[in-house]
């Protein structure tokens, strides 16, 4: 016998995220003040004021709900929002008001400690349900009315995804559904347990208001399926008030939520990479400036996100007038290479200045690699796709760079472009952390060129 488990669910993460939350409090003031950090007087007033703020924060976020279909990424997105508007009530209730002091350390070390296990905590709850849903608990039944096509789509997607949690108990035409009275219908959703209803096509129940009233009066979730087939990535929806209208994009957009969330990704990584990497920005210093004649580092003018120019920063792995002969491209065997400039290459370390173009903003820690003019100019004669990848911010480490590499020619160029489109229609933090992975296998194989 299959059983229902989701008007658990909710309370559960909300009771969950709220222990987490008190947890991380006192193990960071513990860990900063010590056990006597009771003593302090700003101890019960900060406390307080982190769970009324998030507690008020996560019931206006619904953050606690998790909807099907099952995606732990766009769950976790949800969340760390809510930790962003979190963190920032925090720093104007202490700091901007002025009320009182908290130590900045306690802030920051509470907002990562809250942040990783809660997210570890989700990671397993999605695991677990993953798992029942496998196993067929937990599980909703769908009536399908209207296009059989659509209908077909439908069933072939929940067949592909069991972790969705649905079975399909019924289906009516778009014809067959005339023919059913409302008694019928009734009778039918009683019968079989319906949870929710998937309308193929609206026109399906244009001349049943009946029904749709029945729907809504009893609190069936009814869902509309277009009978478009659309790239979902590639579409968004604008409400015209009477009706929604798909727009079709020339490209994937980065949503403003996605914005904020990797632009904070970014400065938290590179502020990392900074700090703990400071010896080995020292060491490279030395080796680069003792190996060869020239300064440590080089600067070289690249296109970014809209097409805007900007310097990117690297540390020198070529001979001083590189390029006399005007702009090329490094190839094996590279005569203007340096010998400790080959090392870097291939361990890809010359590019760790460019933390200092995430800093600035002109970059991302992931996206595109950039280039500059002279070839966009003739990859985009070839390959006006190109321009896509104008649309997001270039980045230190690509899917193109980990999986092809540098390219010695345009045609090569061409290539890995292919591995960067595929990015665009992926742009989430979960993206970002495998490409980084990967990123870190190729420089400790020493595969980088």
């Amino acid at each position: 016998m299959k059983h229902r488990y989701s008007k658990h669910l909710t309370p559960t993460v909300y009771l969950g995220d709220f222990l987490i939350l008190n947890f991380s409090l006192i193990i960071t003031s513990l860990y900063h003040l010590g056990t006597d950090f009771r003593n302090y007087s700003y101890a019960g007033v900060f406390f307080l004021v982190a769970n009324i703020s998030w507690l008020i924060l996560s019931a206006l976020t619904k953050v606690s709900v998790i909807h099907r279909p099952l995606v732990l990424s766009n769950n976790i997105n949800r969340f760390l929002m809510t930790v962003i508007y979190y963190l920032a009530a925090l720093f104007c209730i202490l700091y901007i008001s002025g009320i009182f002091d908290v130590s900045r350390f306690v802030l920051i070390a509470h907002f990562i400690v809250f942040a990783v296990l809660v997210i570890a905590f989700r990671s397993i709850i999605f695991l677990v349900l993953d798992y029942i849903r496998k196993k067929g608990y937990n599980h909703r039944k769908v009536l399908i009315i209207g296009d059989k096509v659509v209908a077909q789509r439908l069933k072939q997607s929940f067949a592909k995804h069991p972790e969705y949690g649905y079975d399909i108990c019924g289906y009516i035409s778009e014809s067959g559904i005339l023919g059913y009275s409302l008694g019928d219908v009734e009778m039918l959703i009683a019968r079989r347990k319906v949870d929710e209803i998937y309308i193929c096509n609206l026109n399906a129940l244009k001349n049943r208001l009946d029904v749709l009233q029945f729907l809504k009066d009893h609190e069936i979730t009814v869902k509309i399926v277009s009978d478009l087939d659309l790239n979902v990535q590639e579409t968004v929806v604008e409400n015209y008030e009477e009706f929604p209208v798909f727009r079709m994009l020339p490209h994937r957009v980065e949503s403003l939520k996605i914005r904020l969330l990797k632009r904070g990704f970014d400065l938290g990584f590179a502020s990392v990479v900074m700090f703990c990497g400071a010896p080995v920005f020292a060491l490279i210093t030395v080796i680069t400036k003792a190996s060869s004649k020239g300064p440590v580092f080089y600067k070289q003018q690249r296109i970014g996100r809209n097409g805007k120019p900007f310097f990117i920063y690297k540390f020198r792995s070529m001979y001083i007038d590189a390029e006399s002969m005007g702009p090329q491209l490094s190839k094996d065997n590279d005569p203007r290479i340096t010998k400790w400039g080959l090392i870097m290459r291939k361990t890809r370390l010359d590019e760790l200045p460019q933390f200092y173009n995430v800093f600035r903003g002109d970059m991302s820690v992931v996206g595109p690699r950039p280039e500059r003019q002279h070839f966009i100019e003739q990859i985009i004669e070839r390959a006006p796709r190109y321009n896509h990848l104008l649309s997001i911010k270039p980045g230190i480490t690509s899917i193109g760079q980990v999986r092809y590499g540098y390219a010695e020619n345009v045609d090569q160029m061409i290539e890995r472009m292919e591995f960067d489109l595929i990015y665009l229609g992926k742009l989430k933090l979960r993206t970002d952390m495998g490409v980084i992975m990967e990123t870190v296998k190729v420089m400790v194989a020493g595969k980088g060129k």
